[in-house]
């Protein structure tokens, strides 16, 4: 049986498995609204996103875990999939 999952309803799943601080609020938005393009019929699994996304505040952020051979988002986008955050310099990136 499957179940149509609301953006308050991905959020809360999140919260409830105590995973609420994997993303932010506004990352959390960005992904359901990436899998709802992607996917509308995505089975959410919250353990297997926090496993296959890791959510980044800035480049620099990123750099700090991955060098700074990556010099811009879309030298990243070129190996993984990136998902950007509106109004803000965070980007989601899948399994990198």
């Amino acid at each position: 049986m499957q179940q149509e999952v609301t953006k308050y309803q991905f959020h809360d799943a999140f919260k409830r498995m105590g995973r609420g601080e994997q993303f932010s609020y506004a990352g959390l938005s960005a992904l359901y609204d990436y899998l709802d393009d992607v996917d509308p019929e995505y089975s959410l699994d919250v353990i297997a996103l926090c496993c296959e996304f890791t959510e980044y505040d800035s480049l620099e952020g990123f750099q700090e875990e991955y060098g700074d051979e990556y010099d811009s988002i879309a030298k990243i986008e070129e190996n993984t999939l990136v998902i950007r955050i509106p109004n803000s310099d965070g980007f989601i990136v899948g399994g990198f």
